[in-house]
């Protein structure tokens, strides 16, 4: 008898402990931004960032879509040592993202650092209703990181999903 309600017990908790990760998975969501400045408008314009949030808040940027034209790019984490050092004076080193060839990812990574080999981006916390800077930061041939943009975006809005007319944003809908 004891044998059994051990094993009850087990795959109670387990099945409790199943309902709770199922509850606290990652969720998506798709914020975008308008450029807030004459530079960001020439390099990208509007953008709506995919957001991966986590079980406890901590949020992650997969990829990146054009709002204002086609184009999308996918992100993959990465904080090499030598983006910190580039960053311009007073800024902290937060999220930094590599941006993947795929897709129009060598084209972002073109027109935001051009000449380099790898392109990151570099976020501050990404939060629904704020401001967002990013700043481009590219590895050349010498093996140098070089500090290639600053890019400064309000907050226009949250997607419900992916957007299905390029060029409208969520205020638009």
């Amino acid at each position: 008898m004891r044998k059994v309600n051990s094993v009850a017990a087990v795959l109670l908790f387990g099945a409790m402990a199943m309902a709770t990760a199922t509850a606290a998975q990652a969720s998506v969501r798709y914020l975008a931004y308008d450029a807030d400045n004459r530079i960001t408008q020439s390099l990208t314009r509007g953008i709506t960032l995919e957001v991966e949030r986590g079980m406890f808040g901590a949020t992650r940027v997969k990829g990146l879509f054009s709002t204002s034209s086609r184009g999308s790019a996918r992100f993959e984490s990465d904080n090499p040592s030598g983006l910190s050092r580039v960053l311009p004076e007073g800024e902290r080193l937060g999220s930094g993202y590599k941006v993947l060839p795929e897709g129009d990812g060598r084209a972002l990574a073109n027109a935001l650092c051009p000449g380099s080999q790898a392109t990151w981006l570099v976020t501050g916390r990404v939060r629904s209703g704020h401001p967002l800077t990013v700043h481009a930061v590219g590895l050349w041939q010498d093996g140098q990181y070089r500090h290639c943009a600053e890019l400064n975006y309000r907050y226009r809005g949250e997607w419900a999903s992916l957007p299905t007319t390029i060029g409208e944003g969520p205020a638009d809908r």
